[in-house]
């Protein structure tokens, strides 16, 4: 059985994890990708349900799995539940090209297998500080891409965006950094481009997602 390409979404609470698949997902679908996710929470499947809800992906192409209390043991030191997850939407949906897994909310520590994953994003936002980058947590640094979001909060909680800008690329040592904002789709290029490129080898957007007034118009 062929088996999709996997990709991990990982990072802090309230970073926008789940806002940033709610964008993704159907710029991948109106693609032709064939997509599933599955979302991790420590006692609830509330992210599974808030996506069904939203009907960005039929609700059988949604899995939520209960972590318990230690999420990051879920996407790291022992995947079983998120691999068997993946393993249930394989069967149901064969011709899978992707399957997204959510992390449920961790620090900067927090890291994928990539015996689960094939490569995994990490998602900050602009609110948490501009001390991120200094801080050199694994998940920012090790990550195959680093989602800094919610930009456009940086003026009201006094976040040096600049100094993110500068900051990010020296820890990062040129891995790829995307700065987004989910409600207008600035950055959201960077993301989508980098699934398409790097994890499904296909070719690029031709559309700049940043130039449209609504970008949800072309979802």
């Amino acid at each position: 059985m062929a088996t999709a390409a996997r990709l991990g979404i990982g990072g802090p609470v309230g970073s926008g994890k789940t806002a940033l698949l709610e964008c993704i997902v159907p710029l991948l679908t109106k693609q032709g990708i064939e997509v599933a996710i599955v979302t991790n929470d420590l006692l609830t499947t509330e992210d599974a349900e808030r996506l069904k809800s939203g009907g960005i992906l039929p609700s059988d192409r949604i899995i939520g799995v209960e972590t318990g209390s230690c999420p990051h043991t879920a996407i790291r030191e022992d995947p079983t539940m998120n691999i068997l997850a993946v393993q249930d939407l394989e069967q149901l949906y064969p011709n899978l090209d992707l399957i997204l897994i959510e992390s449920g909310g961790d620090n900067l520590a927090s890291t994928f297998s990539y015996d689960l994953v094939d490569a995994y994003i990490f998602v900050i936002d602009v609110g948490a500080g501009d001390d991120i980058p200094r801080k050199k947590g694994p998940g920012f640094v090790q990550a195959d891409l680093v989602v800094i979001n919610k930009i456009d909060l940086a003026p009201y909680v006094n976040a040096n965006l600049n100094l993110i800008r500068e900051q990010a690329p020296v820890y990062r040592q040129g891995k790829p950094i995307a700065y987004t904002n989910c409600k207008t789709g600035v950055g959201l290029n960077e993301v989508v481009n980098f699934i398409l490129e790097r994890i499904l080898f296909r070719s690029p957007l031709s559309i700049d997602l940043s130039k449209n007034t609504d970008f949800r118009t072309v979802q």
